[in-house]
């Protein structure tokens, strides 16, 4: 699922690296965000909303609005849609941790 052509970008694929998402081991490029590996893996909820626990998927892509937010490494409110992988990375959604 991951974009290879684009008429305007161009797609490096850099070294795979692999990372953890709620357990569950995610395979990825250097220079992609965990957002972005996420999404490319089949993986379209990144959040939930914290009142009505509605799924929240990609949406800025930029660092502008929260749908992203997770806990990487152990630090929670992480915008995972800027924040590049890394290999051997924890990544763990974060509603209902008592987090946001």
């Amino acid at each position: 699922m991951r974009i290879s052509e684009h008429p305007i970008l161009d797609f490096k694929r850099c070294t795979p690296v692999n990372f953890t998402f709620d357990g569950v081991q995610v395979s990825a490029y250097t220079g992609e965000t965990i957002a972005a590996a996420l999404y490319a893996a089949g993986h379209r909820t990144l959040a939930h909303s914290p009142i009505r626990h509605r799924p929240r998927g990609l949406y800025c892509a930029i660092g502008n609005c929260s749908s992203c937010m997770m806990v990487v490494d152990g630090k929670a409110n992480v915008k995972t849609c800027i924040e590049l992988v890394r290999d051997g990375m924890t990544v763990e959604t974060q509603i209902g941790r008592g987090l946001v």
